[in-house]
């Protein structure tokens, strides 16, 4: 009788631990303004305008969308926008943003376009408040720290409507001691099951939340084909997370995040 009582109790106390693990940061003051927009992935982009290109960008502010776009930190310290770390898929070249320095941009030409990587000033520049950002930070190589100091001499003072977000969980952190006033979000997906470098147990970590201890979220990015996970389901509903839903590819998935209350990040 006492085994299983003390085996109820270890379960309780494991489940309010997990619970208050994943417990974030709900109501930010200035959420309610993201909510209002819909947001096109790396840009409105297509044959002529490729993703992350200045020209996706102003192809999106024209239409009335904020925008998803990615940074990476350069060999010189300034921010280029693009996705990949290699340059292959997006340029066609065997070069790493990260070895790169501002002056070596100009050569760089997104898919085969006459469009070159932009630097994120320039994409502030263009949007000056006009429309929201979601800046999501790519960490490489352990520059967390580097990278977010980077980001913040560019969005300190920056008025319009943003927020950041990072897969990696150092680097939401990194806003939530330093930036704790920024909107910060932690990007997953469901990685169990999947061939990924990543040990099993961070990947689990990773999956169902676990990091939200260190980082403290104000909003979850989650893949929308992944979303329906118990772990997602808690921040979102008993903690009352707000909920990033990416990267929506048809009419029936965007109408399904924003019934089931995501802000939705959109492509075609």
């Amino acid at each position: 009788m006492w085994i299983i009582i003390s085996l109820l109790v270890v379960a309780v106390v494991l489940i309010l631990l997990y619970l208050w693990c994943l417990k974030g940061r709900a109501g930010h003051p200035r959420l309610p303004e993201l909510r209002r927009w819909n947001y096109a992935h790396r840009g409105l982009h297509d044959a002529e305008k490729p993703e992350n290109s200045m020209a996706a960008f102003r192809a999106a502010l024209a239409g009335g969308y904020g925008i998803e776009l990615d940074i990476h930190l350069m060999r010189d310290g300034n921010l280029a926008v693009i996705h990949d770390s290699l340059l292959s898929r997006t340029v066609g070249v065997d070069a790493r943003i990260e070895d790169l320095s501002t002056k070596d941009l100009s050569r760089y030409h997104l898919a085969g376009t006459g469009e070159c990587i932009p630097l994120f000033s320039e994409v502030l520049d263009l949007f000056a408040g006009k429309a929201p950002l979601i800046v999501e930070l790519k960490v490489v190589d352990g520059n967390q720290v580097s990278l977010c100091e980077a980001a913040c001499k560019l969005l300190d003072s920056y008025n319009g409507p943003y927020c950041i977000e990072s897969f990696d969980p150092r680097a939401v952190a990194w806003f939530r001691k330093n930036r704790p006033d920024v909107i910060r979000g932690q990007l997953s997906e469901n990685w169990m099951g999947r061939k990924h470098p990543l040990p099993a147990v961070l990947r689990w970590i990773l999956t169902y939340h676990i990091s939200n201890v260190y980082t403290r979220p104000d909003f979850i990015a989650y893949k929308f084909a992944d979303r329906n996970t118990f772990g997602t389901d808690i921040c979102r509903k008993f903690w009352k997370l707000q909920g990033v839903s990416w990267t929506l590819k048809t009419p029936a998935e965007f109408e399904t995040a924003v019934t089931e209350g995501w802000i939705p990040i959109f492509e075609g």
